[in-house]
């Protein structure tokens, strides 16, 4: 979190929505929608869907709750704004790509009708991180993240991506994922795909670090190449609802929460999404995949076009989601939604919000890096 503000913004959500509750009030009223809660130009990305199509959408909803539209849109503005920095983008071209990015979500939310994007609709760089998927293989996925060792798959503990996990808690694990699968699986071949193997701690994330996380090796479609990763990751309380002023609903359990706004947000979900109990902790359960990845944004070779592609899909992208999502326990109703899209009184202010903010954070990151620095 020390390498500069924009790293610091995504590891610091909390901060960011306690800042909110204070300063929201200086922002127009908006309709209530199902949020992500942690959106910033790395929460896109592309994945396989449960329909082994690939997608790209919001790739992130641990912080999801419902909250006012200009939640999302105002986090994801400040964003581009201290990313600036690293993409060398001086101040005009920064507002004029802030400015198409809110233009694109205001005119995809006025038009009421949810879209996606996938290869044939995607373009410039988006195209581009969803034309490269069809390099990544899943027994490419498997030969980084596994070895073989006396005719045996194992993971591959390299102390970086994945360690060790102590007796204990490696049979706690392998206890709760079998009691997963026994409430899941309705026939023996879906009882033999989730059949373990191999399990070890995840360590990955920047806001996710300290959370408890594991990578398991099932049976899958069996044989050696059949073998499936799974990534399961403990869910928390969203660090923003309480925050913005608006009533949530009572969930199963943390990880309920993240599974169900994220069913309902993405067009498509990803592969074996679930919530996992683990005694008094829920994770949330999906596919390690090959195709996962992120843009890479410093690549856009000082061609000011590229980035604009990207921001105008990033601003459509969560306009659908909240279309998708709209009328669903207390969210606002498409005609709200597109009436506020339509609406121009509030643009202004919250583009004003975004640039202001991001200079707070960067005076936030300032202290942040003298402190640790001191501290060490």
């Amino acid at each position: 979190m020390r390498l500069d503000a924009f790293v610091f913004f995504r590891g610091a959500a909390h901060l960011y929505w306690e800042d909110w509750e204070l300063r929201a009030a200086r922002l127009p009223k908006s309709p209530r929608v199902w949020a992500c809660g942690d959106l910033h130009l790395e929460n896109f990305g592309s994945y396989r869907g449960d329909n082994r199509l690939v997608y790209f959408d919001l790739n992130d909803f641990d912080e999801a709750a419902m909250a006012p539209a200009t939640a999302d849109v105002c986090r994801l503005l400040t964003s581009l704004r201290l990313a600036a920095g690293a993409l060398h983008l001086d101040d005009p071209e920064t507002a004029e790509l802030s400015e198409g990015l809110l233009v694109a979500y205001c005119e995809a939310l006025g038009s009421g009708k949810a879209r996606w994007v996938e290869r044939p609709t995607a373009r410039g760089m988006v195209r581009d991180l969803l034309n490269g998927a069809r390099e990544r293989t899943h027994a490419a996925l498997l030969a980084r993240r596994t070895v073989v060792e006396d005719g045996r798959r194992r993971l591959r503990l390299d102390g970086i991506r994945m360690e060790a996990l102590s007796p204990r808690e490696r049979a706690s694990v392998t206890q709760h994922l079998a009691e997963f699968v026994e409430s899941v699986a309705k026939t023996e071949d879906q009882a033999k795909f989730y059949r373990l193997i191999d399990v070890a701690a995840r360590i990955a994330g920047t806001g996710s670090l300290g959370v408890r996380r594991y990578v398991a090796l099932v049976r899958g479609h069996g044989g050696e190449d059949g073998r499936v990763l799974l990534d399961i990751k403990q869910a928390r309380p969203s660090s923003m609802a309480k925050h913005v002023g608006v009533p949530q609903p009572a969930w199963k359990s943390e990880a309920h929460r993240v599974v169900e706004i994220q069913w309902r947000m993405q067009a498509i979900s990803p592969a074996l999404l679930a919530p996992v109990s683990f005694g008094r902790s829920s994770f949330v359960l999906r596919e390690l995949q090959p195709v996962e990845d992120r843009l890479a944004l410093a690549h856009w070779d000082g061609k000011l076009s590229r980035l604009r592609k990207v921001v105008v899909t990033m601003g459509e992208t969560l306009a659908w989601a909240q279309l998708r999502s709209a009328s669903r326990e207390g969210s606002a109703t498409l005609d709200d939604l597109i009436a506020f899209g339509r609406a121009h009184a509030w643009r202004e202010t919250v583009l004003e919000y975004a640039r202001l903010y991001a200079n707070k954070t960067v005076r936030y990151w300032g202290e942040f890096k003298r402190s640790s620095l001191s501290a060490v």
